[in-house]
């Protein structure tokens, strides 16, 4: 009878001892998780962060005597660390029609400590960005017509290895 009452007891104060790690780890892991976005949320972000090569994909619509017609438009674009942007390659298609080599292109960009900025290409539309951790990827919308009536567009660049 005693050895049946002291598995019973040391069965209870297992189990007991199981379920308060297991409430402590419970309670532990949001705070680790908060203090883990917390540290994601504190990185501070700079021009010279973009460096290098991305591939530029977006979309929308183009402007052409208030009409809008689809468009899309792939490109190289070298963030050179430093402010300025260097197109290596690109084509822009304007209602299924290839209308723009945009190889060569240049542009200017800005980013914020809060990893906002902005990105202008010359004598084209400009944009606002967001630089994503690491800047392995930067969102882009973009915000203003251009002298060239650009339209509307939404896309990503992403960084070539």
């Amino acid at each position: 009878m005693k050895t049946k009452l002291t598995k019973t007891i040391m069965s209870s104060l297992a189990f007991a001892c199981a379920l308060v790690c297991l409430a402590a780890a419970i309670a532990l892991a949001p705070g680790t998780s908060t203090t883990a976005r917390a540290a994601a949320d504190a990185r501070v972000c700079s021009v010279g962060m973009l460096r290098g090569l991305y591939l530029w994909t977006f979309d929308g619509f183009a402007n052409f005597g208030g009409n809008f017609v689809p468009k899309a438009i792939m490109q190289g674009l070298r963030f050179n660390g430093d402010g300025t942007t260097f197109n290596p390659f690109g084509t822009v298609n304007i209602g299924g029609t290839i209308i723009i080599d945009a190889t060569g292109g240049v542009g200017t960009y800005t980013v914020a400590a809060d990893c906002t900025g902005t990105l202008s290409i010359t004598d084209g539309p400009t944009f606002n960005i967001y630089v994503g951790p690491g800047a392995q990827q930067v969102w882009t919308l973009e915000t203003s017509p251009s002298p060239a009536g650009v339209g509307v567009s939404v896309g990503t660049a992403v960084r070539v290895p």
